[in-house]
């Protein structure tokens, strides 16, 4: 007997439990990642909130907002205008277009990286926006999540009443929950 309680006083004295300790070495104690990961959530959505707060814009910043937006619609239109002045005066066109054939290559590539870069910008502020919309979406998950546990409450509520309420499960089962009034 005093061998064993020896024992057990060597696993589990001192208000210690040295198997709980050791297989907290190799397993992850799930009450303390479940916190970790509750804060870390939090943070990062704290960061967003930050990162993606609208400022209120004053007249310059509107200004270049209407700017940033003319060359997709410029670019557009004016290639259906060459459509049309290719149809329109083809001689004046050709003209246009053999002045384009003396540009040198090394333009070209310049033109290419200029749009190219305009248009990533433009598609990396379009994924800003995206992210800011995920994340405020986010941050109304958890308390409709919490509405919808709460309505289930109330319907296991209700169904319990209608159980325990022998002329309403009645009702339920006959005509009156069909919707019938005869």
């Amino acid at each position: 007997m005093a061998l064993i309680e020896g024992l057990l006083g060597l696993l589990f004295g001192s208000n210690r439990n040295l198997i709980k300790e050791t297989a907290g070495v190799f397993l992850p104690n799930a009450e303390a990642a479940a916190t970790r990961e509750a804060i870390w959530q939090g943070a990062v959505l704290q960061q967003f909130s930050g990162e993606f707060a609208a400022p209120k814009q004053g007249w310059f910043d509107r200004v270049m907002d209407g700017l940033n937006r003319l060359p997709r619609p410029a670019l557009a239109l004016g290639t259906l205008g060459l459509f049309v002045a290719a149809m329109v005066d083809p001689l004046w066109f050709t003209a246009r277009m053999q002045g384009l054939a003396l540009v040198p290559q090394p333009l070209w590539w310049l033109m290419g990286a200029i749009v190219s870069f305009y248009f990533g910008a433009r598609q990396q502020m379009k994924t800003q926006q995206f992210q800011q919309a995920l994340a405020e979406t986010l941050l109304r998950s958890q308390p409709v999540m919490q509405n919808l546990a709460r309505i289930a409450q109330m319907q296991a509520g209700a169904d319990a009443a209608a159980e325990a309420n022998p002329a309403l499960a009645d009702w339920n089962l006959g005509t009156g929950a069909r919707g019938n009034d005869g």
